[in-house]
């Protein structure tokens, strides 16, 4: 391997010039780029882009979506110095900033952006990624565990600043002792050559427009995509002809269906007998919020208590400031596959 390419210095950048670089080198040379963040997404195992998404994105074809959790990745951004400093503290490796733009050294498209890189004592270099979560994500860092999507990510920095080193600095709370994963790993080459096998793959398919299946996406995340790439539905446009083959599927959608609302229309009649069984306790129990009844197995306890929610009364307010009213209403569209079956 050879040193990586310093394409640029990004620091003073604002982001939509951070964006273009990253989009096509700095001097908009380069037809298709992949960066770190990239990679999860083309194995299929990003939480937030598919890989058509990110294939049209790429094309020019789409427009990166706003983020949904755009506050979060604000608050990741924040933090990051944060993570480096406890890395640092708690490892006595030296941790320094980078904000160079990089290329590979074999692989043009390639291009990194490392959050920050450390040297240990005994020398050695390497880069650290910096990450925060929720406490319910906490989890997916116990015992040195690391998400694969960020393995994936990590090991691509690793490649294109060609070291044998990489880190995670992942915190999570106020407790350094306590709330911080701090796991390493070392440079794989086999992993590394499948990871750029596929890489070398994906640039082959733009540049010859053929575009990923949603095969192997999370189901949910997969429709959420295609809403995004596709817009919403359009009532002129003429009726799909589908092949035989997708019987099987469809036929099962229809039947999933079926049984769905045979579901909710047991739920409705167990929610009725509820109520009406409900009739009597409440009579007894009056104002009082809780009760209990002791029997031989055990005890059976009731609550009767009062929750109060607030919400706005949309006719209300629709009357008395319909300005307002139409200024704060929100459109939300959603598209739902549904399966009729129509017998011959």
């Amino acid at each position: 391997m050879a040193a990586p390419i310093i394409l640029c210095d990004t620091a003073g950048m604002t982001e939509k010039e951070w964006l273009a670089c990253r989009m096509h080198g700095p001097k908009g040379n380069i037809p298709y780029t992949l960066g770190g963040s990239d990679v999860a997404a083309i194995f299929g195992l990003s939480p937030w882009i598919t890989p058509l998404e990110l294939w049209k994105i790429k094309k020019g074809q789409l427009k990166p979506s706003a983020s949904r959790n755009a506050g979060q990745m604000e608050m990741g951004h924040l933090l990051e110095p944060v993570a480096a400093h406890w890395f640092g503290r708690k490892t006595g490796y030296t941790v320094t900033d980078d904000t160079n733009l990089y290329q590979h050294a074999d692989h043009p498209y390639a291009l990194a952006n490392f959050d920050r890189r450390f040297v240990k004592p005994s020398g050695e270099p390497g880069i650290l990624e910096c990450k925060s979560c929720t406490y319910h994500k906490a989890a997916d860092w116990a015992d040195d565990a690391i998400p694969l999507h960020y393995e994936l990510q990590l090991r691509f920095y690793m490649a294109v600043a060609d070291v044998e080193l990489g880190a995670f600095s992942a915190i999570w709370g106020n407790n350094p002792d306590l709330d911080t994963a701090m796991p390493e790993i070392t440079r794989d080459k086999a992993k590394e050559d499948m990871i750029f096998e596929r890489l070398d793959e994906w640039i082959w398919s733009l540049e010859h427009d053929k575009p990923p299946a949603m095969t192997d996406v999370a189901p949910q995340l997969a429709l959420e995509s295609l809403a995004r790439i596709y817009g919403p539905s359009q009532k002129a446009l003429p009726t799909i002809e589908f092949g035989g083959k997708y019987e099987s599927p469809l036929r099962r959608i229809a039947v999933l269906q079926d049984k769905i609302r045979e579901c909710d229309q047991e739920k409705k009649q167990m929610e009725k007998e509820v109520e009406a069984h409900s009739v009597r306790i409440a009579e007894i129990m009056r104002e009082h919020e809780h009760g209990v009844l002791e029997t031989t197995s055990g005890k059976l306890l009731i609550d009767f208590v009062t929750r109060t929610t607030r919400r706005p009364d949309s006719k209300a307010l629709k009357e008395k400031y319909p300005a307002v009213y139409s200024e704060v209403l929100k459109a939300s569209e959603s598209r739902k596959v549904k399966v009729t079956v129509q017998p011959k």
